[in-house]
């Protein structure tokens, strides 16, 4: 290790808090010009976003558990069951596999009958659930 002289030292130190005190990082004002419209746009899209209602419906829980068996699951429900929509849902700590936009609980269980033939724990969800 190197031993630096007491000059050589204070020169160094001078030479860093003169460097530091000229280092203005963020030190700027931002001024954003944005078209009005664009705010009127978002307005609307927050008013349709309201108006939707994404608990209607009936849908059908098909698996819950790790993420790539609910993945396979999907895959499978999708090849067997094509016409009928699915996703997965994270909820601590599983992975859901949820299907199905049923706007009737009597069609609900109508396609609960024909999937419960292929998976074995599926239920219906309850719209608002």
């Amino acid at each position: 290790m190197r031993i630096l002289t007491p000059s050589t030292r204070v020169f160094l130190t001078l030479t860093m808090l003169t460097l530091a005190y000229n280092i203005h990082a963020q030190d700027q004002n931002l001024t954003l010009n944005q078209d009005p419209k664009f705010e009127q746009l978002l307005n609307d899209k927050r008013k349709i976003n309201t108006s939707i209602s994404t608990n209607d419906t009936y849908r059908i829980q098909i698996f819950s558990g790790k993420s790539e068996e609910a993945k396979k699951t999907l895959t499978d429900f999708k090849r067997e069951f094509y016409t009928v929509d699915g996703t997965i849902i994270f909820n601590t700590p599983n992975y859901k596999v949820i299907v199905g936009n049923f706007k009737t609980r009597i069609e609900a269980e109508r396609n609960l009958v024909e999937i419960k033939k292929r998976y074995k724990s599926v239920f219906l969800l309850k719209p608002g659930k």
